[in-house]
């Protein structure tokens, strides 16, 4: 091939350039960008609720042993050795006045750390985790179904289902919750 004039490349620079100008009007404009909300999908007893994901640290299975701690509320169903710390396990239905939740392979407890409150809530069932459009956010209307709305602002719509959101931190700080002993 021929080597080119400085003239010559120019105007090749000069066509490609006037090419790509044409074609970009058939490209499709950009939207914007949607704004996502993450948590995890869990069931406290018929209800399916959503915890921020960031709310939640770590997720297990229920542990093999758990020790019963003397003088404590029902709810407290223990402690449990998980990796060498010591787990304070909470039935979160049993806490929010439900029936506890049965243990079986399905159950799941959620780790929750928060300004010093290191506990497992233990749930019936982890559905996983979505994420949920911004524009589906609604401000919680309290319908007096239980001690769990105390817990709850808002909620999230996602395929004609309302998911409300779960605050693990506004529970971690509730004075109740901190008051394990009977």
């Amino acid at each position: 091939m021929p080597a080119r004039t400085p003239r010559e490349l120019v105007q090749l620079l000069s066509d490609i350039e006037q090419r790509s100008v044409a074609r970009l009007s058939a490209l499709p404009e950009q939207e914007d960008a949607r704004q996502y909300w993450e948590g995890l999908i869990f069931a406290l007893g018929e209800m399916r609720l959503v915890a921020p994901l960031n709310e939640v640290a770590e997720i297990l299975h229920f542990p093999a042993e758990i020790t019963r701690v003397p003088g404590t509320h029902p709810w407290v169903k223990g402690v449990a050795n998980v990796r060498g710390s010591l787990l304070p396990i909470i039935d979160l239905q049993l806490f929010l006045g439900e029936k506890p939740v049965m243990t079986d392979r399905r159950c799941r407890v959620l780790i929750i750390r928060h300004k010093g409150v290191f506990s497992g809530l233990l749930v019936r069932e982890v559905m996983g985790m979505r994420h949920f459009s911004q524009e589906g956010r609604m401000d919680y209307a309290p319908l007096g179904a239980g001690l769990f709305e105390r817990f709850v602002k808002t909620t999230f719509e996602y395929d004609g289902d309302v998911y409300p959101v779960f605050s693990m931190f506004a529970l971690a700080g509730s004075s109740e919750f901190q008051m394990a002993a009977s």
